[in-house]
């Protein structure tokens, strides 16, 4: 009977967790700043590319999830992840802390919701945290200001 009501339980707890997953999935993850537009992916990302260009960053790439999806015949809505940075900014961070390179350089997505394009990017305060980078001095305000202008330009705010 006990091992009953354990596997009861468990499944209970398992269909809990499946449920507040599939209820967060619309919700903005701490860590994340967005903003919405709703013009085109494809005038999103070439508004994105002029705004990193006027800040100095180097844009390294874009990749275009959506048709990588349709090589392996699936379908994704317009989503592209935009790979820039500046290494003047970038280096100090993964000075003071190594595994900071899992999340540099910077990117963008670029996606279409049905509420239009959203354009979202980690917060820098949110990777301060997440690699323990609070003890070194950074120009975290700075780069957080740079990563919001960047964006709301290409939202064509």
């Amino acid at each position: 009977m006990n091992n009953r009501l354990s596997t009861t339980f468990a499944a209970l707890v398992l269909a809990g967790a499946v449920n507040t997953a599939v209820a967060q999935s619309d919700n903005v993850f701490p860590g994340i700043e967005h903003v919405t537009t709703q013009d085109s992916v494809a005038e999103v990302e070439s508004r994105l590319k002029d705004a990193l260009k006027s800040k100095g960053l180097t844009l390294f790439t874009v990749i275009d999830h959506t048709q990588n999806a349709e090589k392996v015949d699936m379908q994704l809505p317009p989503t592209r992840t935009v790979i820039f940075g500046n290494p003047k900014a970038g280096t100090p961070l993964m000075q003071c802390q190594g595994s900071t390179a899992l999340d540099l350089p910077q990117k963008m997505v670029l996606r279409e919701t049905d509420e239009g394009t959203r354009i979202e990017w980690n917060d820098p305060a949110y990777l301060a945290e997440r690699h323990g980078l609070q003890a070194c001095d950074l120009p975290l305000d700075k780069i957080t200001k740079i990563l919001q202008d960047v964006a709301e330009t290409a939202a064509g705010s």
